[in-house]
């Protein structure tokens, strides 16, 4: 995990702040299997908080979801950044994406705690506008690149005002530091594991690339009882309650949700003569999601779902269900395989109703609803095609098709091709999750 920062919050914030997630994953039904069908082509996801920063290039972040905190405080991190409300930091593109510019200042009235500032930058946060406990919290952002800087996706609990950080709780969905190019990392602050000492983990890329090279989605699962992060779609660090220890679990309330682009301070140290300005952070959207299996409480009001999901997924025989070669490629089958516990097997049911694995989707070939579309591993697009509800009955339903996840030809050898098929409660389409 990260050794870092002391505290996040802004000393000119402390009257805002407040946000959420949520860890839905799977709908648990309680009746028999053909209500149990019958009630997942009802569930539905509600979105709580949309931002797709649709708009004209260089006009500001709507300020009916978001403000624009100012100030060179340095943040409890010794930040080098001052924040300003000006459009030259913070504006959309007019593509579709806000854009966070770090630039190096140019304006001698603006005052750090060190002096004259030496750069500029900016903070949002949907503190007065938008606040709820649990949920998905999701962005897409490409992040900026080179030594000294730090883009974070992040929340902070909406009693900060009364009880301070750590106690309020912070929730770090994203971070990255310049002199780690290919690493995120997501961690959780509360009272006795906050700052250096905060609970996380790190997501490194494969083959050296680099975050700031592309877009990626970097998502939370929140509910009562766990805290999930994964990077397109891929899930890699969950943390529960017991992980606090003796110290008290403070993600109990409503956060709100921060985007920023800090310069300097103690965790990433200063730019130097190999960081050009301006960088930029580009963000495509924020999405807040909940389902309806549940109940939620934030100021947009709500429901969210239970916990999420992540593990094996067991079939007919004990055996496990696989992507084919480990492959990530799109259109590579889905099958049955003994059981190895690599990655290929470790399957997120999520709460948008996806199962996902190797950050893609299980889909149903070509969207079919057939009898006898096999299923394969794909990009996720949000169609009907990826969305699958887990039944008390242990049915994995697409709901799509409302047609039961099947081993063909009720077989359990190795290789066997997974197909969607009318449910029928045979042992072929009898599914264990975790």
């Amino acid at each position: 995990m990260a050794v870092h920062r002391s505290r996040r919050w802004s000393f000119g914030g402390l009257a805002l702040l407040v946000s959420a997630g949520l860890a839905s994953a799977v709908l648990i039904n309680t009746s028999d299997a053909a209500t149990n069908r019958a009630n997942a082509a009802t569930v539905t996801t509600t979105t709580t908080f949309s931002d797709d920063f649709d708009g004209a290039a260089g006009s500001a972040p709507d300020s009916a979801k978001w403000s624009l905190e100012t100030g060179g405080s340095g943040n409890g991190n010794h930040e080098l950044e001052y924040y300003t409300n000006s459009t030259s930091n913070a504006a959309l593109d007019g593509k579709g994406d806000l854009v966070v510019t770090a630039r190096k200042n140019t304006d001698s009235g603006l005052q750090c705690w060190y002096g004259t500032c030496q750069y500029t930058s900016a903070r949002l946060n949907t503190a007065k506008t938008f606040t709820q406990k649990y949920g998905h919290f999701e962005s897409r952002i490409k992040v900026p690149k080179g030594q000294g800087v730090w883009p974070a996706f992040w929340m902070l609990g909406d009693d900060l005002g009364s009880v301070g950080w750590p106690g309020s709780g912070e929730i770090d969905v994203m971070e990255n530091v310049g002199y780690e190019p290919g690493t995120v990392h997501g961690t959780i602050h509360g009272p006795g594991y906050s700052g250096a000492g905060g609970l996380g983990a790190a997501y490194t890329l494969p083959n050296g690339t680099s975050f700031a090279d592309d877009f990626h989605t970097f998502a939370v699962d929140w509910s009562p009882s766990a805290i999930t992060w994964s990077v397109d779609g891929q899930t890699y660090e969950t943390r529960t309650p017991a992980d606090a220890g003796s110290n008290k679990w403070v993600f109990d309330h409503p956060f709100d949700i921060i985007l920023n682009f800090a310069v300097g301070g103690d965790w990433p140290g200063n730019p130097d003569s190999s960081t050009s300005f301006p960088q930029t952070m580009t963000v495509d959207y924020v999405h807040v999601t909940t389902s309806d299996s549940g109940s939620t409480s934030g100021s947009t009001g709500g429901s969210t779902g239970g916990t999420t999901r992540t593990g094996a997924i067991k079939g007919i025989g004990g055996m496990c269900v696989d992507v084919a070669g480990g492959s990530s490629d799109d259109g590579t089958p889905i099958q049955l395989h003994n059981c190895t516990g690599n990655d290929a097997q470790k399957w997120t049911l999520g709460s948008d109703g996806t199962v996902r694995a190797l950050g893609k989707c299980l889909d149903v070939k070509a969207a079919s609803h057939d009898d006898g579309a096999v299923v394969q591993l794909y990009t996720c697009n949000g169609t009907s095609a990826q969305q699958w509800t887990y039944t008390s009955a242990k049915d994995l339903t697409n709901t799509g098709a409302d047609k039961c996840l099947d081993a063909k030809d009720n077989s359990s050898a190795d290789g066997t091709r997974l197909q969607i098929w009318t449910c029928s409660g045979n042992a072929n389409q009898k599914w264990t999750v975790g």
